[in-house]
């Protein structure tokens, strides 16, 4: 998946489109010091979200804006991968 553009939406709200989902919007917003996907417009005609393409979204939103060492290093991947 590729990143298309992104922009700046609002205070702490990025918008991005990705090449597999074309008709759809994704925003993104800022947590500490990385961002997440927290909303869409959905279009009908873009497939559905597979296993595995929300974090390849936030990886390539937060690399784009230099953030890739906080979204990694981020709490909830540390509980994850720890097993608590």
């Amino acid at each position: 998946m590729k990143m298309i553009r992104w922009s700046y939406s609002r205070r702490k709200v990025v918008r991005a489109y990705f090449d597999k989902f074309p008709g759809s919007t994704f925003y993104f917003r800022r947590i500490r010091s990385y961002f997440y996907l927290y909303s869409s417009d959905w279009s009908k005609e873009d497939p559905l979200l597979e296993e595995g393409d929300q974090e390849e979204m936030q990886l390539l939103v937060n690399e784009s804006l230099g953030r890739k060492e906080a979204y990694r290093n981020r709490k909830s991947l540390k509980k994850k991968t720890s097993g608590h």
